[in-house]
């Protein structure tokens, strides 16, 4: 007669508690890493597309950002009725060298579902992003990601020599119009956390020693990015964004 092997019930609930208890402790992990790649990916994808915005303006219609002479209508058909060729503003730029975009007007236009019917979108925390940035307006890219910049953004260009110092968003600067030239990304769109990212340690600043780290956990690598306009190029406004920017790892 031939033995029959198997578990008894109290092996089979152990085993199964044992890999309860594994999964708990790294699909967290794996989740975080996995948001965390999408949001950097996503961020310089974003940066790029702006930055190519601005370059094919440059080439087309003669101006990038530092030479807009306008601000963008807050109003939605108002601006999306602004042509590169007719006005030289925010809107003109992006209404002519992106597809698929959508402009709401200021930031608290913009919807997304809560658990009740819809909410405001709004951000959850911030570090640089100022107080005011629900007067900002804002386009929907067709992924979703969503562009803010300061309502009278226009002649954007920074001095030579200078960097987009988190005192753009927080203090006075040496330039007056500076100061209407920073913005945000959120490479999540209405999504939540639409939280900013912030360092591990380190200073949020961009200037060099400030030496800010961003950590790949789902308290630091967030998907909500400080920039500022300067001519043809997108640059990061915080030391957690330029990071995030700058480095193909974490």
């Amino acid at each position: 007669m031939s033995k029959k092997f198997g578990f008894s019930i109290a092996e089979v609930l152990i085993t199964l508690g044992i890999i309860g208890i594994v999964a708990a402790m790294t699909i967290p992990v794996l989740i975080s890493n996995t948001n965390g790649a999408k949001f950097r990916s996503q961020f310089k994808k974003t940066v790029s597309t702006l930055n190519q915005a601005a370059l094919l303006a440059k080439a087309n219609y003669g101006y990038d950002f530092a030479a807009t002479q306008e601000v963008c209508p807050t109003n939605p058909a108002e601006a999306e009725a602004q042509h590169p060729e007719e006005h030289q503003t925010f809107c003109s730029i992006l209404n002519g060298t992106l597809s698929g975009k959508t402009f709401y007007g200021k930031v608290t236009n913009i919807k997304r579902q809560g658990r009740n019917g819809e909410v405001e979108y709004k951000l959850e925390t911030r570090d640089t992003i100022p107080d005011n940035y629900t007067e900002y307006l804002a386009y929907a890219l067709n992924d979703g990601v969503i562009i803010a910049f300061h309502p009278q953004a226009k002649m954007c260009e920074l001095p030579m020599g200078r960097r987009p110092v988190q005192a753009v968003f927080s203090g006075p600067v040496d330039n007056a119009d500076l100061s209407n030239c920073v913005g945000f990304i959120d490479v999540n769109g209405t999504s939540l956390p639409n939280r900013e990212v912030n360092c591990s340690r380190g200073l949020n600043k961009v200037e060099a020693g400030s030496d800010c780290i961003v950590e790949n956990n789902a308290n630091r690598l967030l998907d909500v990015y400080p920039i500022v306009f300067n001519g043809a190029s997108i640059e990061p406004a915080s030391g957690a964004a330029k990071y995030v920017l700058d480095t193909e790892k974490f």
